[in-house]
């Protein structure tokens, strides 16, 4: 289904269960949360969305692009998808960043958080990451950039287990790979976003923060400090998974996702208590 602001968004799941948003990271697709919806749909209105700028969210990126556009952009897609209430929100990296904005600016809307290697600003670490990779792409170009990215977004024995598969998947995101400045743009504004600890002291929603040790992208500390900002959060370390351990384990994670759904249940909205009725 097709949402206002050219951003393109899917609902699975029981019209009248809790919801819960996925967001993904730089990427931006919906398509990322594949290994998580059919375990979440069974019991939960599951709502997936491209960034703009990203997937079948087509449009250009202006200049000067920020997270807290990111967080506005959410807000289009829960208006459009009629969901006034608060919501689950699970964020993997820069989709992390985008719930705590939003839960910062409109806490109305988000009932709680579970956050995936995010970070509260990037250390020195990841940002030498997110600067080669936007050398590689200016100097090499999509092809290149896609070819290096699961060194930063997989565990190197998964690789050599998946390489076929991400042969398969390299091809298929050349060929839906978005404008070159929307993903320069994209990378700035999650670099820039940097809140002040005031600010994330301000969000009341329960948050977990979920890293494992052997992200090789954002340093599974960078969630611990996250961590310690928020004032109603816990953490929770995986020993393996590498940065995107909801793809490499996804059994392990859906089971987490799962019991942080049951342990924070949502108000029921108006809308959903008179469908009930």
């Amino acid at each position: 289904m097709n949402g206002a602001a050219a951003i393109h968004w899917q609902c699975h799941g029981p019209a009248t269960a809790e919801t819960v948003v996925l967001s993904a990271g730089l990427g931006g697709s919906g398509n990322y949360w594949a290994p998580q919806i059919p375990a979440l749909a069974e019991r939960y209105r599951v709502l997936v969305y491209d960034h703009f700028g990203t997937g079948r969210s087509r449009g250009e990126i202006p200049e000067f692009y920020t997270v807290a556009d990111m967080a506005r952009e959410l807000e289009t897609v829960l208006d459009d998808a009629d969901i006034p209430g608060p919501v689950h929100f699970v964020g993997h990296a820069l989709g992390g960043l985008i719930g705590l904005e939003l839960a910062r600016r409109a806490p109305e809307r988000i009932g709680s958080l579970l956050l995936i290697n995010a970070w509260a600003e990037p250390n020195a670490h990841t940002r030498r990451c997110f600067s080669v990779r936007r050398k590689l792409l200016l100097s090499a170009g999509p092809e290149a950039y896609l070819e290096a990215q699961p060194l930063f977004l997989y565990p190197p024995v998964w690789i050599a287990e998946h390489s076929e598969h991400l042969e398969q998947e390299q091809t298929y995101l050349l060929a839906s790979f978005p404008p070159r400045d929307n993903l320069l743009r994209r990378m700035a504004a999650l670099q820039a976003w940097q809140p002040a600890p005031a600010e994330l002291a301000q969000i009341r929603a329960h948050a977990l923060v979920l890293a494992t040790r052997d992200d090789a992208l954002v340093p599974w500390t960078c969630s611990q400090k996250l961590a310690a900002r928020l004032p109603n959060s816990s953490v929770r370390l995986l020993p393996t998974g590498g940065h995107a351990v909801n793809v490499t384990e996804p059994d392990r994670v859906n089971a987490l996702v799962l019991d942080h759904l049951r342990r924070h249940r949502l108000p029921a909205t108006d809308r959903i208590t008179q469908e009930a009725l």
